[in-house]
């Protein structure tokens, strides 16, 4: 462990965020063989991020369910189904975490705060904060409605919910449900088809054990939550253990001045960069990492920016939104990690009615060769077989789609 003096180069601290994420395939990939990884290897992962992000985009499949294969290559998605929506004996909830995401159940009390914060109408959208204060019959009557007549989706309840104009087009009913959502009175008690939650009061979803345990203060919540993700981290800035989860700057600060103290977290100088930064007392600096990764835009090794720019020098944008003849890398752009190393951004799309994982463009990230083209071929074609798809196709466009077209064959 780095005494409080000691500085990392920047291979040092990418190599431990790296393993602290779970892309060592020394220790991890247990579905890169000939059989998937098992619903107990995803639990792991998951508990060991601490919190996958939930998106809708569903170019290559669904974007939460990405990570999985990153880190573990061949899984069933209908296991992380299960570990969000299994009864009473779910391994994970979903909150607004980082964004809206996937937490372990055993993280709930720790985000109590914020569930109160959103009940007294802070943290939580202005116009919903609004509707919370000028609405609080409705709420009251939604939260009767469920609690009576058990787990509803927001169409199904007896208030107005056409979602005719209005703020984002929701209907009041809808608006009245997710306040209960924010403020953790109401949660995802299942999901009908990919999209459509169906809520219950959060006392009859999660484990009994996670209902009854005690809330704690904000100050040892968030203390605990930073800690979390400096360990998930394994090293980070603290503005990169402010945003795992969201957090406010002062509280943020003060949790990380507390667990300095305590040992928790070390301070340590990194190369190149302009903040200090803070070591996760026990993380792991491996020699060398031996990683292979198509990663989600939405991943948490890369959703900070700054910290990707500053770790792997390589820019990331979602480019979704941005008109076509402006993108620079494509539509839905994955960054492949090789080594302790981004060194590409191939633009995929899965054409599901021709059986086909479809490399729309593939570029090499700066002094990166035609030698990544090869072990980039074999994950395209391990995510194709993932997916169910018969065949990889690689579009001429990129400059490195040349030597991937030949490499896939």
């Amino acid at each position: 462990m780095p005494r409080r003096s000691d500085s990392l180069s920047l291979r040092q601290a990418r190599r431990i965020a790296i393993a602290a994420q779970g892309f060592d395939l020394a220790g991890h990939g247990e579905g890169r063989g000939a059989s998937p990884a098992g619903r107990r290897h995803l639990k792991r992962m998951a508990e060991e991020l601490g919190v996958i992000q939930i998106d809708s985009v569903n170019v290559v499949a669904r974007a939460h369910t990405l990570p999985g294969f990153s880190r573990l290559g061949l899984y069933d998605p209908a296991d992380l189904d299960a570990l969000a929506y299994g009864g009473r004996r779910r391994a994970l909830f979903e909150y607004w975490g980082h964004e809206a995401s996937y937490l372990p159940v055993a993280l709930q009390p720790l985000f109590r705060w914020r569930m109160e914060r959103a009940r007294r109408g802070e943290g939580i959208y202005t116009g919903l904060a609004s509707f919370g204060r000028e609405r609080a019959d409705l709420i009251a009557a939604v939260r009767r409605e469920i609690e009576t007549d058990g787990p509803k989706a927001a169409g199904e309840l007896s208030h107005d919910h056409r979602g005719e104009g209005g703020w984002w087009g929701w209907s009041e009913g809808k608006r009245a449900i997710e306040w209960l959502f924010w403020a953790g009175i109401v949660t995802t008690a299942t999901r009908r088809g990919a999209f459509e939650r169906i809520y219950d009061l959060t006392e009859r979803v999660l484990p009994r054990a996670v209902v009854d345990a005690p809330t704690p203060d904000m100050a040892t919540a968030h203390r605990e939550l930073v800690r979390r993700s400096a360990i998930a981290l394994g090293i980070g800035t603290e503005r990169c253990l402010r945003d795992y989860y969201r957090l406010g700057v002062a509280e943020t600060r003060q949790a990380v001045a507390e667990l300095v103290e305590a040992g928790d977290l070390v301070p340590v100088t990194v190369e190149g960069f302009r903040n200090p930064a803070y070591l996760a007392a026990g993380a792991r600096i491996p020699r060398r990492v031996e990683a292979r990764a198509l990663l989600a835009p939405f991943d948490p090794l890369v959703w900070q920016r700054e910290r990707t720019e500053g770790l792997f020098g390589a820019r990331i944008r979602l480019e979704i939104y941005t008109p076509a003849e402006k993108r620079t890398h494509g539509y839905y752009v994955l960054p492949f990690l090789l080594g302790d190393r981004l060194v590409a951004k191939v633009d995929l799309k899965a054409d599901r009615a021709g059986s086909a994982l479809v490399v729309q463009a593939a570029h090499r990230e700066e002094g990166a060769g035609d030698d990544v083209a090869a072990p980039l071929a074999e994950e395209l074609l391990l995510m194709a077989r993932w997916l169910g798809l018969a065949d990889v196709q690689v579009m001429p466009r990129g400059d490195l789609a040349a030597a991937l077209a030949r490499e896939v064959g």
